[in-house]
């Protein structure tokens, strides 16, 4: 290597990066010895960030723009250095260029379903997944925390650790939130909001922000989705009879030759019971017995309430009432109501009368 080749890798007059990734957060401008000269033009493009870090301690940082290096630019350097004003020489520092755009389309999901009582099933499980975009908001948090001496970092090697931050935090949230599952869907906007929230306070720990996070779906496990589908089914088919007959047509014509067979059945069960009804109830094994006449449906009985002196009492049943008119305790006169009455009546102009004319025969005379 010439001493001119020498000279043009150790002075640097450039510093930029192009990113042609799209996974790419940190990455590092590698140059031998990390030798930059002083004046040289440091280009941070939009959606960029450059961390400067001298002798692996974080220095500045500098946000989209055109940069001269020199002393006036670098006032955390030129401290750390002991430099004065008119200083020339070339110094040693690593930069670090940080992708500062939203890295979109990021999966996230359940790995086991969450547990969660709802109102209407009970204990129940559900899974979700979704989407989220992360950006960073602290360039020099971000590698101090997360990258450290990465020279080039992705997406993949934090986004693990970020899916299980939202998980956990979906759970609490959804555990919590009081929603049932069938409401879940409408909802989904609110739970998206209140998990993000409660996931920027970790986030920012690390110099990230999460601008986005959709829940895209949640579901309950297959058994329970099944039962919810029958039950469904069931209120979408309405009379049972109806949809038995529409079914049996429909394998009639449908069938093929099991339909033709099972419609050949049908067809002589139906002709049999035809020809009984022509001959006037008559088959061939004799008349047929009448069904039996249900009975009528039993009387009944009336719940009484009674009021004295301005107060109420009850319920009785009339068996109790006559318990108290032997004793005393309800006369002809006292008032009562019942279920069906417009207003109270004396007992002795319902039907609690008749508790009243009772009374014991006449005693025998002398003999």
């Amino acid at each position: 290597m010439g001493i001119f080749d020498f000279l043009s890798g150790e002075f640097i007059d450039v510093i930029h990066w192009t990113d042609d990734t799209r996974d790419t957060m940190v990455w590092r401008f590698e140059r031998e010895g990390h030798a930059i000269k002083y004046g040289a033009k440091l280009t941070v493009r939009e959606g960029q960030a450059a961390v400067f870090v001298h002798e692996g301690q974080l220095a500045d940082t500098f946000m989209p723009g055109l940069y001269m290096l020199e002393t006036n630019n670098l006032p955390i350097l030129t401290t750390l250095q002991h430099w004065d004003h008119g200083f020339r020489s070339p110094f040693k520092s690593e930069v670090y260029f940080i992708s500062t755009r939203r890295f979109t389309d990021l999966k996230w999901g359940t790995k086991n379903p969450v547990i969660l009582r709802d109102p209407e099933f009970g204990p129940t499980r559900v899974r979700a997944f979704g989407t989220y975009t992360v950006k960073v908001s602290d360039p020099g948090r971000f590698l101090v925390e997360i990258v450290g001496t990465d020279g080039e970092f992705t997406m993949d090697e934090i986004s693990f650790q970020i899916r299980n931050i939202i998980v956990q935090e979906f759970s609490r949230v959804i555990a919590t939130a009081g929603i049932p599952v069938l409401d879940m869907a409408a909802n989904t906007k609110d739970l998206g909001r209140i998990l993000a929230e409660a996931i920027s306070g970790t986030i920012s720990a690390y110099g990230l922000e999460l601008p986005e996070l959709y829940i895209e779906n949640i579901s309950l496990p297959p058994a329970v989705e099944k039962a919810l589908d029958e039950r469904t089914s069931r209120g979408v088919v309405g009379s049972l009879d109806e949809h038995l007959r529409y079914k049996a047509a429909e394998s009639l014509s449908e069938g093929g030759a099991a339909g033709a067979a099972m419609g050949t059945g049908l067809g002589a069960g139906m002709g049999m019971q035809m020809g009984g009804m022509m001959m006037g109830g008559q088959g061939p094994w004799g008349a047929r017995p009448a069904a039996p006449a249900a009975p009528p449906p039993p009387p009944v009985e009336h719940i009484w309430h009674v009021a004295k002196d301005g107060q109420t009492s009850g319920p009785f049943s009339k068996a109790e009432l006559g318990q108290m008119a032997a004793k005393g305790d309800l006369a002809r006169d006292s008032w009562v109501w019942t279920q069906g009455q417009d207003g109270w009546e004396r007992a002795e102009d319902t039907e609690l009368a008749q508790l009243f004319t009772v009374a014991p025969p006449p005693p025998p005379g002398p003999e």
